[in-house]
Parts: structure tokens; sequence; C-alpha cells
């Protein structure tokens, strides 16, 4: 099923042959995940990424058959500041067409990037600490980042659960070049986003990364020293964290 499979420090990956099988593994094993914790709690709070790479995932997720969709309570880590709620490059609009609509979700949990950006802070961060998070489902930006947290701004100490940040050069390129915004200037200077605290605090992480233009990012986050100059390498020290990578993304 997989073609390789390796541990660094507390970090779990496995190298697929492609997206698709990659996304159908990722999704299973999410799935058995919340069946197992719903065989002993009311009720499942998960945290979503919105980016092309999840697609795969998301789309495998949805047929899934034995998800209790209705005992699952909903979130994203991440949201632009400023766009208007028609245009399709918000992140709540990525989600909700690809999951958040088409299944019977208890309750989900929108960031609202048109609000004041500090209340909309204090707001969403009081809603993730309301209870603990049982599952994340992330990615992996080009440049290292997990949620919104781009290198100049990453914090592995921060003391808040969501910030507003300015987003890197590279990080809004990465935009442009997964097709979301056909310019650079079009994409927001500016965003929010859950803190690498909030997102080390959920309880399983599973992190799906596939893509040519994620092979340096995936290869920094394995071997190289851990350090908010790539953001994502603070993975290999939570305690139960999976990461799924494609052929394309692994530096074989």
């Amino acid at each position: 099923m997989h073609i390789k499979e390796g541990q660094v420090d507390q970090l779990n990956f496995r190298v697929f042959d492609n997206r698709k099988e990659m996304g159908k593994v990722a999704a299973k094993e999410v799935a058995n995940k919340i069946c197992a914790l719903l065989d002993r709690q009311e009720s499942v709070r998960m945290i979503f990424a919105a980016a092309p790479s999840q697609i795969e995932f998301l789309q495998a997720l949805l047929q899934e058959k034995e998800i209790e969709w209705e005992r699952i309570i909903a979130f994203h880590m991440d949201e632009y500041i400023g766009l208007k709620d028609s245009v399709s490059q918000k992140f709540s609009a990525f989600l909700k067409m690809h999951i958040f609509d088409k299944v019977p979700f208890k309750k989900v949990h929108l960031i609202d990037g048109s609000n004041d950006a500090t209340e909309e802070c204090q707001r969403y961060a009081k809603l993730i600490n309301a209870e603990p998070i049982d599952i994340i489902c992330l990615g992996i930006g080009e440049n290292g980042h997990i949620a919104f947290n781009d290198p100049p701004v990453a914090e592995f100490n921060d003391k808040e659960v969501m910030k507003i940040v300015e987003l890197d050069a590279s990080c809004r390129q990465q935009q442009v070049n997964d097709g979301c915004f056909e310019t650079f200037d079009e994409v927001p200077t500016h965003a929010l986003t859950l803190t690498i605290p909030a997102m080390m605090s959920g309880a399983h992480l599973f992190c799906i990364v596939p893509g040519a233009s994620k092979k340096t990012a995936v290869k920094r986050t394995l071997t190289g020293t851990v350090s908010t100059q790539c953001p994502a390498t603070i993975l290999r020290e939570h305690p139960d964290c999976h990461m799924y990578v494609d052929r394309d993304s692994y530096d074989l």
C-alpha cells in the first residue's frame, strides 16, 4: 500500500505511490480514529486545513460511511483578513465546498475574516479553548508553515491561541502557484491563524502533504533542525502525529 515508511523523533511518516492512494489511506485512518473516540465520548472536535493539497483526502473522507458526522464539531485553522464574503478564495468557502456543506456536522465554527481581527481572534480562541481538540488534519506549506505560521512569525511558545499575521512573500506566492489567485498582488497580505501551540494541542494529528512543490518542505521537516525556520519541524515533537506524503513530495 505504501512504498516507504519511517519515523523521525516522534513523527511517523509513510510515502505513497500517488495522491489518490495517499488520501484514501489517510482518510481511512482518520475515520478509524473518529470511530474509536466516539466509542468513548459524546462528540469529536476536529480542525481542518483548507488547501488544494487536502482535496484527495477530503474526497476520500466523505466516502467513509461509518463516520457519525452529526457527532463532530468542526473548526478550521486560518483565514484571510478582508476578503469579501462572496469570493471563493476564502478558506471557509473552500471547506464548505469540499466537506462542511456535504455532511451533517453537529456544528461548524467558521473564522470570520471580515470581523474586527482582534475581536475575531478572541472569539475563536474561546471556541477552541472550550474543550480539548481531538483531531487536526493539516498540511505543510512550501516554506514549511503549518496553518499560517510562516517562518518570520512562527513561535513555538506562542502565548496566543489565534493571532493576526503578515503573510510571508513565499506563502503568498504559493497561493498563486496553487491556482487560488491569478496574481501575487491579489493575495491578501494578512490573515488570522491558530498558533503553533494551538495546533500542537490537538490529541491526534494527521498531516497530508502531496505534490512536487512540497518536496523541499517535507525534506526539511524530516531532516532539518527543529526550528521556526521550518515551523513544521515541531511536528516531530508531537506524541501522535502521522504524516502522509506521495512519491512527488518525498525525496526518494
